[in-house]
């Protein structure tokens, strides 16, 4: 009787810990997205918009600007 109820405690702490880590998925928002709601009509605005947030993705990212060479250099040192 005991062994069943430790069994039964081993296997609702396993579901309950597969539960509390499930990745939740959530839709990303694109920059092109952004644009057309920030600027539903005009397309020229959008298009100003879109090329900065692609710009700020990339440099927060490190695809662009000083470090980005350092970075890549060190990643193929490792």
């Amino acid at each position: 009787m005991l062994k069943k109820v430790f069994l039964a405690a081993a296997t609702c702490a396993v579901i309950a810990g597969a539960t509390i880590t499930a990745p939740v998925t959530a839709q990303a928002m694109t920059c092109e997205d952004a644009a057309k709601m920030k600027y539903p009509d005009s397309i020229m605005d959008r298009a100003k918009y879109k090329r900065s947030c692609k710009k700020a993705y990339k440099a927060s990212m490190g695809k662009e600007g000083p470090l980005a060479t350092l970075k890549m250099k060190m990643m193929d040192k490792s």
